[in-house]
């Protein structure tokens, strides 16, 4: 036979985790495969059979969730149903619409309406001022109450 050789329970070794938490893995692991009475693996952890019985329940539930297979590919960011993508993505497009629809009349009413825009310079907003004259302002003086 080729290859290595199977690892055993010096691998639980290797892997991160406290000392107490290998022990018992290795303790569940061995009474699944007949290398230790559960009555032994109880007496050398401290804890009933109860206990044991739930750790092993536990050590197995979570290695099944662990190993269970997944779709390939990354994971959806969003975490939607199909469905629900697709209700959220309609109300985006009818969102898209309605800006592009008021974009299209602001556009329409500068084109028509040309003459509405605002003066930037004064002159142009006084219509009794000829074009390039300047008016003189007259100051008042504040007279100091006495």
């Amino acid at each position: 036979m080729r290859g290595r050789w199977p690892s055993g329970p010096e691998y639980i070794d290797q892997q991160p985790g406290s000392v107490e938490t290998k022990e018992r893995l290795k303790a569940i692991f061995d009474t699944m495969y007949g290398q230790r009475r559960l009555l032994e693996a109880c007496a050398q952890l401290d804890i009933g059979e109860t206990r044991f019985h739930q750790l092993r329940e536990r050590a197995i539930q979570g290695a099944l969730v662990a190993i269970e297979p997944r779709p390939a590919g990354r994971p959806s960011r969003t975490g939607l149903s199909d469905a629900e993508q697709i209700r959220v993505l309609e109300e985006r497009v009818q969102e898209l619409e309605l800006a592009l629809h008021e974009a299209q009349v602001r556009e329409e009413i500068a084109l028509v309406l040309p003459h509405l825009r605002r003066p930037a310079d004064p002159e142009e907003r006084d219509p009794t001022v000829a074009p390039g004259k300047k008016t003189r302002r007259r100051r008042v003086k504040m007279r100091k109450s006495r």
